[in-house]
């Protein structure tokens, strides 16, 4: 679904990505995972075109460059780190936005885009919320009403960038539980930038470690989770527990002082 080869990305004269090569199947979860500054977040604006990038992308089979934007928005949906949300927005239209690449030059959305779009509200628990101003909203609802939005999208691929730092631990799981019934149930393929480790290595099936924009490590989350690679390439002090088919970072202490 998504084929990366020797894509770098510069930034104000600095390279920020540096040829990174990868490939995602269809209906598969990939977790860029990397210390700040690593180039996760620039990676996915380059999938969505959102930055010039050198090095080739294909999306569907299609080299990127030559996918219309019209075809581009069908195709994949983004879910900002700091999305812009219209403060005068209620919940409702802003989610029912996400209909806007299916409809046609001056068209307006039918029943059935209004029905999509309140599907994903009920999914991210947000009838309730339907008529509030975003304005009105806490941080953690208003991303909720962006994945909801991105949900409308019915795209194909959905990039996001740390879809869940605004989130509680309930939200969190119900976000990322729904996104990965999702792809079990139509074959979305995801990929995501995350911090949390543990949170990544729970859903993603395979992560892709980037260190000053360059591939340090690819593979399952058992693979490249390892106590040695996020000592060398996070500068942390971390013990990786594994049981019963699950993996948890936990931070350890450098020192204790009694």
């Amino acid at each position: 679904m998504i084929e990366l080869r020797g894509v770098s990305v510069s930034l104000g004269g600095k390279r920020v990505v540096d040829g990174v090569d990868a490939a995602v199947p269809e209906g598969s979860w990939l977790a860029l995972i990397g210390p700040n500054g690593a180039g996760k977040t620039t990676l996915l604006r380059a999938i969505a075109r959102l930055v010039p990038f050198a090095g080739s992308i294909s999306l569907d089979g299609r080299p990127s460059a030559e996918l219309s934007r019209t075809e581009l928005a069908v195709l994949v949906a983004v879910v900002p780190q700091a999305p812009h949300t219209p403060s005068w927005m209620t919940v409702s239209e802003y989610v029912l936005l996400g209909r806007t690449p299916h409809l046609g030059p001056l068209a307006r959305e039918g029943a059935r885009d209004r029905e999509i779009a309140a599907r994903a509200l009920a999914r991210l628990d947000l009838l309730e919320l339907h008529d509030r101003r975003l304005e009105t909203l806490s941080g953690g609802e208003r991303q909720r009403a962006v994945v909801a939005r991105a949900l409308a999208q019915e795209a194909r691929i959905v990039l996001l960038d740390e879809p869940t730092a605004a989130l509680d631990i309930g939200h969190q799981q119900q976000a990322l539980e729904l996104l990965d019934v999702l792809r079990a149930e139509s074959g979305l393929t995801l990929v995501s930038a995350m911090h949390d480790l543990t949170l990544a290595a729970q859903y993603a099936d395979r992560m892709l470690l980037l260190d000053a924009g360059r591939v340090a490590a690819d593979g399952t989350p058992v693979d490249v989770l390892t106590e040695a690679a996020i000592a060398h390439h996070y500068g942390a002090a971390v013990d990786v527990l594994r049981g019963g088919g699950r993996l948890a970072v936990v931070p350890r202490r450098a020192s204790s002082h009694t």
